[in-house]
């Protein structure tokens, strides 16, 4: 695990990886299958690949489509987990961590330490019980929504019904505290995030996403977001998905969704031009300017999209982005703080339970 720039061990948490949801789609969580031991180039994430790029973290994002409701939703959040469970069964090198301490303690036996994130807040099926059990699972985050706004909360990429949260969100908020269940605000819309940050009592973080001030879609944190987190002590973990980093891909993105609403066909040519790292860093850097360097994470996104940037491309890959900055100047201590350790904090102030 070393960079490109100096070649010393710098170990990536990484906020949000879909590989479980890819690996169900590619091969049925069958193992034998797609053997991630060996390369896999259907996917963004193997084991060589992993070691390559310094992956020593990930929440390993058990998503299920929104489309599911109800207990169907919640059987599959339960079926992602499942498979999470079965490659750390599988892999000695993986294992499950649920605390900052574990993780470090994963780190020291040189193996990778393995957490679950949960991506939209349509897997509890409106349950503080069932929320109750996944945290038990071993869940660390949820995101409050995915692309659909649900019976409780406001997405970013949907219409809005509630006006943020409702009394019952709030409920869930304040649960996912009790919990030691991080906050998520990706995919959420703007006065989601506000009506999060008003209720909680723990940092927050963004798993995945940008700065809506470099790339106007509304995936992005705006602003007057930005502004709250230094006091919140929460982390935005930059995501590499083209679409959320530049405004040609992000207009394109907000038609292609607009076009699916009306049942139309997305037939609209992408754009030409990949953004690259320089486009990462551009997010990095303004982020850094904002909100400080205390507060910034990796969220890539890997094995959930069908575009990514020049020169990132897989797992392997995060040594180019710290090339990048360290030719910028960013310091050793910016870099690790940046790959795993405004993270970890985060993770650590939010794993212990409230009466």
């Amino acid at each position: 695990m070393t960079t490109a720039a100096n070649s010393h061990p710098l170990p990536v948490l990484d906020g949000h990886n879909d590989l479980p949801w890819a690996h169900r789609e590619l091969a049925g969580y069958d193992l034998d299958r797609a053997d991630i031991a060996e390369p896999q180039p259907a996917l963004h994430t193997d084991l060589p690949r992993m070691r390559e790029g310094g992956l020593a973290a990930q929440f390993w994002s058990v998503w299920v489509p929104p489309e599911l409701a109800g207990e169907e939703a919640v059987a599959a959040t339960h079926e992602q987990i499942d498979f999470v469970e079965a490659m750390c069964a599988r892999y000695d090198e993986m294992v499950p961590a649920r605390t900052a301490e574990e993780v470090e303690a994963a780190w020291a036996r040189g193996r990778h330490a393995a957490l679950i994130g949960m991506e939209g807040g349509h897997s509890i099926g409106g349950s503080l019980t069932t929320l109750a059990e996944m945290a038990e699972r071993g869940a660390r985050y949820m995101t409050l929504t995915h692309n659909d706004t649900t019976d409780w909360a406001d997405s970013a990429t949907d219409e809005p019904r509630h006006g943020g949260l409702t009394d019952f969100g709030h409920e869930v908020v304040r649960e996912m505290n009790r919990l030691g269940v991080m906050v998520d605000l990706s995919h959420v819309s703007a006065q989601t995030m506000h009506d999060a940050l008003d209720t909680t009592a723990m940092p927050v973080i963004f798993s995945h996403s940008n700065a809506r001030a470099q790339c106007d879609h509304p995936r992005n944190v705006p602003d007057d977001v930005l502004a709250r987190i230094p006091g919140n002590g929460g982390v935005v973990m930059v995501n590499f998905v083209p679409y959320f980093l530049d405004d040609t891909w992000a207009a394109w993105h907000i038609e292609a969704a607009a076009r699916r609403r009306r049942e139309e066909p997305v037939d609209h040519p992408l754009p030409t031009t990949r953004p690259g790292i320089e486009a990462v860093v551009r997010h990095l850097e303004y982020l850094r300017d904002v909100i400080g360097i205390d507060h910034l994470g990796i969220g890539a996104d890997f094995d959930g999209v069908d575009q990514l940037p020049t020169d990132l491309g897989g797992v392997d890959t995060y040594p180019n982005l710290f090339a990048a900055l360290t030719e910028r100047g960013w310091s050793g201590a910016e870099l690790t703080a940046l790959a795993h350790g405004n993270a970890l904090r985060v993770l650590r102030e939010c794993s212990v339970r409230r009466a």
